[in-house]
């Protein structure tokens, strides 16, 4: 699904901000743009400051999957890892945020009355987030199982708050002690159990996005069971509207797919695996 972003940047003010844990969320007003679809991202730059200067390398907005869209209202959660997500970090109400978006393609509903398995890791939940919401307004069953470095990143947990969730750290402070994907082996266990028992139709639908070597794992575990996944890339992106060639990744057919527009959420079946990034 797609939303077609209105043509060149536009300028909107920052509202407010507030920290989960080590995370930014960033709260800005888009009243006169286009309702976003889940699984789209935007293009952002902070209004000033954001040529080269202090630290060198912002030039080029980041790419952002949004966190919420309501009312011309929108959210983006980010993480302080280097100088462009810094100054974005910075943002305080009032301040102008440049933006270019919605892009992409979004995430597809599951058919047949098939169970959403959301699997999110560290800063790749916020389009879950927004999945997560569209998809118990439209009455579908939604499992949320979500992985972090600590305690401390897995606050970030309570932002899905739509569906009932299962948490995962690398160091065993919450939840499980041990990886996300660990919790998925067992749902789609679960899930086999019950194709066992109803017939042979596919009882669950998986979407994912996170670090690259996590969506490898969930990619490979569907594909062993034969559970369809949708899966939201991450990709270093110059452009976000197919022109760099960037942020092409390979298609189990041949050729390539680019994140941006054929993207950034492809079905796990068409890639031939996901780059290491």
């Amino acid at each position: 699904m797609r939303t077609l972003a209105p043509f060149g940047r536009r300028r909107v003010a920052v509202t407010g901000a507030e920290d989960v844990g080590p995370y930014r969320v960033l709260h800005a007003a888009d009243p006169d743009g286009p309702a976003p679809w889940p699984g789209q991202f935007y293009m952002l730059a902070s209004a000033e400051r954001w040529g080269a200067g202090v630290d060198e390398r912002p030039f080029l907005p980041r790419a952002f999957s949004f966190l919420h869209a309501t009312q011309g209202r929108l959210s983006f959660m980010l993480e302080d890892v280097g100088p462009g997500t810094r100054r974005l970090a910075e943002l305080v109400a009032g301040d102008g945020l440049q933006i270019v978006g919605p892009l992409g393609r979004g995430f597809s509903a599951p058919r047949d009355g098939r169970v959403a398995i959301l699997v999110g890791g560290g800063i790749g939940i916020p389009p879950l987030v927004a999945w997560a919401r569209a998809l118990t307004e439209g009455g579908v069953a939604v499992r949320g199982l979500l992985g972090f470095r600590d305690a401390a990143h897995a606050q970030a947990a309570r932002l899905l708050a739509s569906a009932p969730i299962r948490v995962a750290t690398d160091d065993g402070s919450v939840g499980r002690h041990g990886l996300v994907t660990e919790l998925l082996a067992g749902e789609l266990h679960d899930a086999s159990e019950l194709r066992a028992q109803h017939g042979d139709g596919t009882v669950a639908t998986v979407y994912s996005c996170g670090p690259p070597a996590m969506l490898e794992a969930v990619r490979v575990l569907c594909a062993a069971r034969g559970v369809p996944a949708q899966l939201a890339l991450e990709a270093g992106m110059a452009c976000g509207f197919g022109a760099c060639y960037g942020c092409a990744v390979p298609l189990r057919e041949g050729g390539y797919a680019r994140v941006c527009v054929d993207g950034p959420v492809i079905d796990a079946a068409r890639l031939l695996a996901v780059p290491a990034r």
